[in-house]
């Protein structure tokens, strides 16, 4: 509630990221799971999951190879998590896959992450894993497995031990092993609720301080900001409760003043005859300022609420044409947006003409996006960044050593390097083995159904045979009777096996039954608001309010 002095007392406001499911929002929806039963709800649950889990994937590292390891992930994980914890520990499993996948990780690093559930509710051992997945994912979840303790080695409240323990996590592991422990991290903020209260505060206090700069050192910026925000709400709860009044106060508004002036910075930016004769593409980025950086401007650093001049964030990212001078697009920007809107006299700041001592390049602007006096709204400052992509990539990579605590160059060159050797590891392992005559396999606009189904086809004959199918069932936890209801169901011409126009038939009944209950579900919501009966001003309701709170009350 608020007091008479208008503060905030007693309330606690959830963020929007423990509010909703189990589900990342800045990496889309997670995988569907379908209810265990006969073969046929087995065999679609687990192609459901492959099928998505492989379309996230950056095609760039989409082999063959891959997609086996990956199938055998879920083969192993789907029957071991089923019936842990009800069934949430699969669901979970499956989110972090899926925000693995949208992080554009390996198949190694996917996988590890789907079994990194079993492993964490006792469901699968460590030597299951290395002989299911190979020792190269196995090293990851041993890797991601010391990324987890290594906070408890040390107080994190201090921030230089903090420090050290974000130092050891980027120079001494297997970087993917590090962006894996940062997902699972992302999923156990969001199930806090089931730990003791003492448990939630010190998982939060290592998160805020050890993995939140981890996730910004790795370039998951999204990902930062949520566990940020996350740990913000559960370790100081009346702050988060002002910073959230006051910023979902002015935050629609001020969202659709960001949607509206990127669409015009565009529009003009396409339209300057210099900027088109000089420069091949342009990228805007927009945001709003997250809880937990709102704070930290306002205690941290004893600004005024007036005084926060970046709540509202735009960065211009251009590519130059070849031959062209990218400082000077960059100027050509700044003249534009000047011609747009009202720029704040004193705020510009040129890091292009006179960069900063690490090499920072950028031109930061802040204009006024009020609505004209006397009566038009006051709205906060919007700083508007321009630089070119090689600037960005230097002040992007730059920020996250700065972040990660690796500002010293030799530390640098030994991430790159961890880096460098983690890549040519995982290309070993998943690279395509040459088929037989030496060309290479090529594996280039394979769909859903081919993919699933050189999964099943063991012997590669073009078919799924009964063997085949009896093997699947065993591996998911059923048995030789579902296999034979799965192919009686399947097998449209009886002649004992499954070639892959059958198998594609069963790939399109599944899409259907999903596509189906989407829609189902969408018209469900739109009708129960439409139908709903009783007017909430009318006598009924407020009947019905009435007696509901007396009841509580008794």
């Amino acid at each position: 509630m608020v007091n008479a002095s208008g503060n905030v007392v007693g309330v606690v406001v959830e963020p929007a990221a423990a509010m909703e499911p189990a589900v990342l929002e800045h990496h889309g929806p997670s995988p569907r799971l379908k209810s265990a039963g006969s073969g046929g709800r087995l065999m679609a649950e687990l192609l459901g999951v492959f099928n998505e889990l492989t379309e996230r994937m950056g095609e760039d590292v989409a082999t063959s190879s891959s997609w086996s390891l990956l199938f055998r992930a879920l083969k192993l994980a789907l029957p071991a998590l089923r019936d842990a914890a009800g069934g949430s520990s699969l669901a979970r499993a499956l989110i972090v896959a899926a925000s693995l996948a949208d992080l554009q990780m390996d198949a190694e690093v996917i996988s590890a992450g789907i079994v990194r559930q079993a492993m964490d509710a006792g469901a699968v051992a460590m030597a299951d894993a290395e002989e299911q997945l190979g020792p190269g994912a196995a090293a990851l979840l041993r890797e991601s497995l010391a990324v987890k303790h290594a906070p408890s080695r040390v107080d994190v409240s201090d921030e230089e031990a903090a420090s050290a323990v974000r130092r050891l996590c980027l120079s001494s592991y297997d970087i993917r092993a590090v962006i894996l422990e940062l997902a699972v991290k992302l999923d156990v903020m969001k199930h806090l609720d089931a730990v003791p209260k003492h448990q939630q505060r010190t998982t939060s206090l290592e998160v805020l301080k050890v993995y939140a700069p981890l996730a910004h050192a790795v370039g998951a910026g999204a990902l930062s900001k949520e566990l940020e925000d996350l740990s913000f709400w559960r370790l100081y709860p009346q702050a988060y409760a002002q910073i959230d009044q006051w910023l979902s106060g002015q935050e629609d508004d001020c969202k659709n003043v960001l949607a509206t002036s990127k669409e015009q910075l565009r529009d003009a930016l396409a339209a300057d005859e210099e900027l088109s004769r000089t420069v091949d593409s342009a990228d805007i980025k927009s945001r709003y300022k997250s809880r937990f950086s709102t704070m930290k401007k306002l205690v941290k650093d004893g600004r005024r609420p007036e005084d926060v001049n970046d709540i509202l964030g735009m960065r211009v990212i251009l590519d130059p044409l070849p031959g062209a001078d990218g400082c000077r697009a960059c100027m050509r920007t700044h003249e534009v947006i000047r011609a747009m809107w009202k720029e704040v006299p004193g705020r510009t700041k040129d890091y292009i003409t006179r960069p900063k001592r690490d090499g920072y390049q950028s031109l930061h602007v802040a204009v006024d996006m009020s609505e004209p006096a006397p009566e038009g709204k006051k709205r906060p400052l919007m700083e508007i960044q321009i630089r070119t992509k090689d600037m960005d990539a230097a002040a992007v990579f730059g920020h996250a050593l700065y972040k990660g605590c690796l500002t010293d160059p030799d530390e640098s060159q030994k991430l790159k390097a961890i880096m460098l050797a983690a890549a040519e590891v995982a290309a070993q392992h998943l690279r395509d083995d040459e088929p037989t005559g030496g060309a290479t396999a090529t594996i280039t606009g394979v769909g859903n159904v081919d993919r699933a189904f050189r999964q099943l086809d063991k012997n590669s004959d073009g078919r799924i045979s009964m063997e085949e199918l009896t093997e699947l069932m065993d591996d998911l936890g059923a048995g030789g009777q579902d296999a034979e209801e799965l192919m009686r169901l399947l097998d449209d011409n009886n002649d004992g096996s499954l070639t892959s126009d059958e198998f594609a038939l069963f790939q399109k009944r599944i899409e259907l039954k999903t596509k189906l209950e989407d829609k189902d579900a969408e018209y469900k919501e739109i009708l129960k608001e439409k139908l709903q009966t009783v007017d909430e001003t009318g006598l009924i309701h407020v009947y019905r309010k009435n007696l509901s709170d007396k009841l509580v009350m008794n």
